[in-house]
């Protein structure tokens, strides 16, 4: 898979050398003659050029890429490139880095964003995820759809410790996608039973999340009563 990423700082240079490692072929664009280390990722392709400009985007042959990834440091350069990438190149996925909170809203499909990953919200909700139980955690935003990438951990007293998976009514839009349990990571299957303990990985509607909340942490003495 080819993957240009516009971008070549800390967090572009650190994604870089993960998708190398994995047998990807990556091209890193940065307009900042300082930004061009050629010696921290060696085995990337460079490239100095503004992503923002068309003529930079042809020589890096943005056609090429299976994905593209908007990782500066500047919310507007990430929807520019985002927009430029699917609209005048068909780019089949785009990921954009959100450095702003505030700007989250504008990351989606209509600037060509497939998903909006961001750093405050990835922080906060690991912090979240660290200390509860129960309570419904919001990891990724997903643009098309409008569909988001949640987790749970099924605390002991919830009625659906122990269930089979296939006998769960789960609300509409809504997919178990991936069971972690200890240091098991699971995919699920109709026979799969739920435990305490288990962090339970979802994609599901944004409409659907409180439902799916209270689903998954309601009482046993509640279903019963």
């Amino acid at each position: 898979m080819r993957v240009a990423i516009a971008g070549a700082g800390a967090v572009g240079r650190s994604i870089a050398g993960e998708l190398l490692e994995n047998g990807h072929e990556v091209l890193l664009v940065d307009k900042a003659p300082t930004a061009i280390s050629v010696e921290r990722v060696p085995q990337a392709e460079w490239l100095l050029a503004d992503a923002c400009e068309i003529t930079s985007l042809d020589e890096a042959a943005l056609q090429r890429c299976n994905v593209v990834i908007a990782a500066t440091g500047d919310d507007k350069v990430n929807l520019v490139v985002s927009l430029l990438a699917k609209t005048e190149y068909g780019v089949p996925r785009v990921v954009a880095r959100v450095n702003n909170p505030k700007n989250e809203w504008l990351f989606n499909e209509s600037w060509g964003v497939d998903v909006a990953v961001s750093t405050p919200r990835l922080m906060s909700a690991l912090v979240e995820e660290a200390v509860s139980v129960g309570d419904l955690v919001r990891l990724l935003r997903f643009s098309h759809g409008d569909a988001n990438l949640v987790e749970l951990t099924l605390p002991p007293e919830s009625a659906l410790a122990g269930t089979r998976v296939g006998d769960v009514q789960w609300p509409e839009d809504t997919s178990l996608v991936t069971i972690i349990r200890g240091t098991r990571v699971l995919a699920p299957t109709p026979d799969d039973s739920l435990e305490a303990g288990d962090e339970l990985l979802f994609v599901a509607a944004q409409a659907r999340e409180e439902q799916l909340e209270d689903l998954l942490s309601v009482r046993r003495e509640d279903a019963v009563g």
